[in-house]
């Protein structure tokens, strides 16, 4: 065999040609599997040793806290949606929350039908953002929640930003900044949709206090409420809730309400440094009400206005404009004029139309600003110049007309609401200045103003208390005097002797019908003013005289009807009520006081241009100090004292009373016409000189014993 052939069956290396085993059953691997295999890498060996465990562990606990986190956070975002869902179905119509009062208002008009004091919760009617200023919008938007348009009810940005500020600053994180949106504040205001229940509270303020109280629970449960309301309502519509609901101090309750009390303004009127003014209440309202401190209230709205520039709201040039002409009060705001006076009107209806009302009263009064103003005047001038330096003494005035109405009261030297009213009620005793009933009750049974009475020493025995002897204020006898003279300087001795004359029970009667409602002193010393009684009584007693005799009701509140109703509910056409004495002896009585003070007790309340007449008041100890009298227009009566009953140094009835009484009525008076007082003529009126002077009992004559005169003269009148 050739070479050649076995070439033939070899390959060119020699290597033996063989066919495929088609029958083998062993595939041949391919290529690729092949090199997969050569490149395979070995897995590392699981970390042995103790740091291995704690991996495993770290591994399992983020595990474990991711499964928590995203279940729970799935539960939270279903038990919210529930919890928003349900509030949803509970919020009312927005024409139900927008009045949030739980009380209602009265307001209070003067003599001329001017708004000059509120009390309650005041609302000035539903405002929204379409009908108030743009400018107090924009103010509040500013300055409570700058992003409100743009949130669906909360800021966890704002609650963050708060936290961090409150802890900051020492406080709690939810004490202090609650970065709350004005959704969340709108929840608040309307305490998470819980509505008042008297029966669950002892009062309207522990209910509101509760609702504007801060808590984590509180804060959560805002959440799904502010959510619900933003589903509910619209932007504009939570906004007006908040812009009507918002307390702005004052007692005012919403922008509208806001705007009346402070500005005498509509708040669709509010220019930037009102609207200002106002939104800077929002943060503590009774803290920077302008009627608390003006100038607080004006520094606090430049930071408001700076916040409206900062928004875009004003230019730069704007809001300078406007800081240098801040905001001021109206006249009635600013003269917070008739305090006392508002809080007795409060006491004149019937309490369910005034302090326990629940609708908005209007009531109509006998007020006069201007002579308030007199009156605050001429206390503050008189302290300030002429008592002593320091003086803590207090004081009260009562303006009244003829007919009981009453035109000023000033209950005190501090000025407010809520007070203390020693006009009132302050039950001091009289002095001297209850000697006019004294010889009115003579006058009316037929005694004249020229008769005779002796001032000398008097005792009487009283029963179960022995001997009484009055003394004079100087302790001087001036012998037989005529009535007039006794009144005219104040006499103790002819006051009480002339009181036993014509019965201490009738003088009782007849005081009391004058409007002295106190009980009276039963003794002798009741002709000395030893009972007691309030300012407004002694000056409505002494309006009985100047009108001719008869009895005066004092009353301010002249008519109260419902807001919006033109009708009165109630209604007062006066105070005069029934003739005590004759008109005659009311002259007589007249032409006495005005001799007090002409040439007697009472001269330092002379009026130049006008005639007065009045009667002093000292009480023993100096305790109390008055002077009470009128003139053909006007009853005033002022009382000076202190209120732990010390005795005042140095100060009598004609002293700082008087003084006090005619720089009231000296600017009371200003522009009117003088008028003569209603009294006699004293020489029209003289006796003939053939007449009885007077009616002579035993003891009427110098050197008579006293014994036995009261009881003879009620035997000559055939009474007690």
């Amino acid at each position: 065999m050739s070479n050649s052939g076995n070439r033939g069956r070899r390959g060119q290396g020699g290597r033996r040609l063989v066919a495929d085993r088609r029958n083998s059953t062993t595939p041949a691997k391919p290529a690729q599997t092949r090199r997969r295999k050569t490149t395979r890498r070995k897995a590392p060996a699981r970390r042995r040793g103790i740091l291995g465990f704690f991996g495993r562990v770290l591994r399992f606990v983020l595990r474990l806290i991711f499964g928590f986190l995203w279940r729970g956070t799935l539960a939270v975002l279903l038990i919210l949606g529930v919890a928003t869902a349900y509030m949803y179905t509970t919020l009312p119509p927005l024409g139900e929350v927008i009045d949030g009062r739980q009380r209602g208002s009265v307001t209070m008009l003067d003599r001329d039908g001017n708004v000059f004091a509120w009390r309650g919760e005041q609302f000035g009617g539903m405002g929204d953002p379409t009908s108030i200023s743009p400018h107090l919008v924009n103010a509040v938007v500013a300055t409570e929640d700058r992003r409100f348009y743009r949130h669906w009810g909360i800021s966890p940005r704002g609650i963050a930003s708060a936290i961090r500020i409150n802890l900051s600053e020492g406080r709690g994180p939810l004490e202090g900044h609650g970065g709350s949106t004005i959704t969340q504040q709108v929840a608040k205001l309307m305490c998470l949709g819980v509505q008042y229940d008297a029966a669950e509270w002892e009062s309207e303020a522990e209910y509101e206090a509760d609702c504007r109280r801060s808590s984590l629970w509180r804060k959560i449960a805002e959440i799904p409420f502010s959510l619900a309301m933003e589903l509910r309502y619209t932007k504009d519509e939570i906004l007006t809730i908040y812009l009507n609901r918002a307390y702005l101090g004052a007692g005012a309750y919403g922008v509208e309400a806001a705007m009346q009390r402070y500005f005498g303004r509509s708040a669709a009127e509010a220019n930037p440094q009102q609207s200002a003014m106002l939104a800077g209440l929002l943060t503590a309202p009774s803290r920077f009400a302008p009627t608390t401190n003006l100038q607080r209230s004006q520094d606090r709205a430049a930071v408001v206005l700076g916040l409206m520039a900062a928004e875009g709201y004003l230019t730069e040039a704007e809001a300078e404009a406007a800081r240098n002409d801040p905001a001021v009060l109206s006249d009635a705001a600013e003269a917070r004029a008739g305090g006392y006076f508002a809080d007795w009107i409060m006491t004149q209806g019937p309490d369910f139309l005034t302090t326990d009302t629940t609708e908005d009263v209007i009531v109509r009064t006998t007020f006069d600003p201007r002579m308030q103003e007199a009156a605050e005047a001429a206390l503050a001038e008189v302290f300030a110049n002429q008592a002593s330096e320091g003086s803590d003494a207090e004081a009260a005035i009562v303006v009244m007309s003829a007919d009981g109405s009453v035109r000023a009261m000033v209950g005190g030297r501090e000025s407010g609401t809520g007070l203390f009213n020693r006009a009132t009620m302050a039950m001091r005793q009289t002095g001297s200045a209850f000697k006019p009933f004294v010889y009115a009750t003579a006058l009316d049974l037929g005694w004249r103003f020229d008769d005779m009475i002796m001032d000398e020493p008097l005792t009487i025995n009283v029963p179960g208390s022995g001997p009484y002897s009055p003394v004079n204020y100087d302790r001087r006898f001036r012998g037989e005097v005529t009535l007039t003279a006794a009144l005219q300087h104040s006499l103790n001795i002819p006051a009480v002797r002339l009181s036993e004359a014509v019965g201490r029970d009738l003088v009782r009667t007849v005081a009391s019908q004058f409007g002295i409602e106190s009980d009276l002193a039963a003794g002798p010393a009741l002709a000395l003013g030893a009972s007691e009684s309030t300012l407004i009584e002694m000056t409505g007693a002494y309006a009985g005289i100047l009108n001719g005799g008869s009895a005066v009701t004092p009353y301010g509140l002249i008519d109260l009807r419902l807001l919006g109703d033109s009708e009165p509910m109630i209604g007062q056409g006066g105070g005069i009520r029934e003739r005590v004495i004759s008109e005659a002896a009311a002259r007589q009585l007249t032409y006495m006081m005005a001799q007090v003070v002409a040439n007697g007790t009472g001269r330092r309340a002379a009026l130049e241009d006008r005639p007065v007449a009045g009667k002093t008041g000292t009480t023993s100890a100096l305790r109390d100090a008055w002077f009470v009298g009128f003139t053909a227009d006007y009853v005033a009566g002022v009382w000076i004292g202190y209120d732990d009953n010390r005795s005042l140094s140095g100060i009598t009835g004609g002293g700082l009373p008087a003084e006090i009484w005619r720089q009231t009525m000296e600017r009371v008076h200003d522009g009117l016409p003088p008028r003569p007082l209603p009294m006699i003529d004293p020489v029209a009126e003289a006796r003939p000189p053939e007449e009885p002077q007077g009616i002579r009992l035993p003891g009427n004559e110098p050197g008579e014993p006293d014994q036995g005169l009261g009881g003879f003269l009620r035997q000559l009148l055939g009474g007690n």
